[in-house]
Formats: C-alpha cells, sequence, structure tokens
C-alpha cells in the first residue's frame, strides 16, 4: 500500500514536536519503602511522546509510538528506562530529537501526626525525557499539597489566623549515575509548609495539624525559599523549578511565588 506519510512535503518547514498525547497505559514504578526496602507500584498514566519531523517528510507514523510502548509494557520497563525508550524512538522514527512524559498518580502511605492511623496520600507525578540528538535529559517531577498559614494575619489579629491549602509544583533533574526517590522529594517538599496535609485526621490530629501551622506561619515567599535553599543543599540535584501557589482562603485571588535555577546559578 502507498505510504503516504513517507511522500515528500514541499513547503520545507522543519517540525519541532509531533506524536500522541494522552496515550493510557499501566506504569511500573519503582518505589522506596520504610527502612529503605525496595518494592514497585503498578499506575495508571497518560504518555505523551514526540519526535522531531525533517521537512522533506510529509508526516510521521502514529502507530510506532505505540508499538514501542507496547514492547516495554510487555517486559514492565515503562517509565524505568526511558533513555532507551527515546533511543528507540528516535531510530524507528527516523528523527533526530525524542521526547516522552509519563503524567501518573501515585500513592504513599501516610500516618497521621497523633493518632498514627495510616491512609494512603495521592500525588500528581511525572517522568519526563528529552533526547536532543545526543544529549539526553530526565526530569522527575511532582505536584504536593501543604498548609501555609498567614504571618500578617497572625501578626494583626487579636486571635485566629487566615490559613489555606497550598500546591507546589516542583521538577528537578540529577545525573544519571544517580537517583532521587519520589518518596524523598515529596517529603523534603512537605517539611517546608506550616504544616503538612493528610488525607485522614481524628480529633487529636487536626487539632496538632492547626496547632503546628499557627506556630509557623509562613507566606508563598518563605515557603518558597525553603524550597529552594532544600534543593540547593542536595548535591545530586542540578537543575530545579519550583512554583508554589496558595489558595487563598479570605481574597479572591490566589498568592504565588516562582524560582527556576540550575547547578551553576547556585550561589
Amino acid at each position: 500500500m502507498n505510504d503516504v506519510q513517507n511522500q515528500t512535503d514541499k513547503r520545507n518547514i522543519d517540525i519541532q514536536k509531533v506524536g500522541v498525547k494522552d496515550v493510557e497505559i499501566p506504569l511500573v514504578i519503582q518505589r522506596k519503602l520504610n527502612g529503605g526496602k525496595i518494592d514497585s507500584q503498578r499506575v495508571y498514566a497518560k504518555a505523551k511522546m514526540s519526535v522531531s519531523l525533517n521537512r522533506e517528510f510529509k508526516g510521521t507514523h502514529m502507530s510506532r509510538f505505540i508499538e514501542i510502548l507496547n514492547d516495554y509494557r510487555k517486559q514492565n520497563l515503562v517509565g524505568v528506562d526511558i533513555k532507551k525508550m527515546l533511543h528507540d524512538m528516535r531510530e524507528r522514527l527516523g528523527s533526530k530529537n525524542a521526547y516522552v512524559k509519563f503524567d501518573f498518580k501515585y500513592f504513599i502511605k501516610k500516618n497521621a501526626p497523633k493518632s498514627g492511623l495510616e491512609a494512603l496520600m495521592c500525588y500528581d507525578c511525572y517522568f519526563e525525557g528529552i533526547l536532543d540528538e545526543d544529549d539526553y535529559k530526565f526530569y522527575l517531577g511532582a505536584k504536593v499539597p501543604i498548609t501555609t498559614l498567614c504571618p500578617c494575619s497572625k501578626e494583626i489579629s487579636d486571635y485566629g489566623a487566615h490559613n489555606q491549602r497550598a500546591i507546589v509544583k516542583v521538577k528537578i533533574s540529577y545525573p544519571e549515575d544517580k537517583h532521587i526517590w519520589l518518596e524523598d522529594l515529596i517529603k523534603s517538599i512537605e517539611k517546608t509548609g506550616s504544616s503538612e496535609v493528610y488525607s485522614l485526621l481524628k480529633r487529636e490530629d487536626e487539632k496538632a495539624v492547626t496547632e503546628r501551622a499557627y506556630e509557623n506561619p509562613k507566606f508563598v515567599e518563605d515557603v518558597l525559599r525553603d524550597i529552594v535553599l532544600e534543593l540547593q543543599n542536595n548535591k545530586i540535584i542540578n537543575f530545579f523549578e519550583v512554583e508554589i501557589e496558595a489558595k487563598e482562603s479570605i481574597h479572591n485571588h490566589n498568592a504565588w511565588a516562582y524560582q527556576k535555577t540550575c547547578k551553576e546559578n547556585f550561589s
């Protein structure tokens, strides 16, 4: 049959990224358990895959992205060997560059602060890989909810202070021969808030959480700076991007802060 994709295109335009997105697939994730033991968790993920397309070709071969995903799924390697997957994408699709991202829900067991009751916390996370000719980059990302309590509100009020749930979006990169666990990254972010967020709280837990937040007031600027210091002090991390948005409880707007830096910019 005639291969339309391989026909010559005369518009003389290279396409930087073309591919598929929202491909639903199970993903096997290595996880770190208490005591340093290693286990795995199967999660539901959505994949986004693309390659560059040279100007002389009319289109890329979309089915090949799905074939590659299926090959890796059968070997339980989806999300494990992203660099090799990118090389396979580039080779099988005849491209210079390749890109893949897996968005997934990741569950971590978390104990309430006083009662000790265990429940699952869900975090939106992602793996992202970029192969730009021979330059490979891997990124690990997570959205982490925290509580912030307004220092100004506490200072000017005779009693009480307004607080809110804030979402921290963090994206990091590190060398190929190193590894950072999602559990460790999430924990390092959670401790920078006025208090952590939990999925299960009894009365004694709620008392502990609200009092902890009241004793630890923070603006979004405070949280951002604490996260920056936390990530800068991690010698493995060579790049990070952080965004925090506090969903204000008494304003009709949200508070927001952002920072991005590479290792050579650390001071």
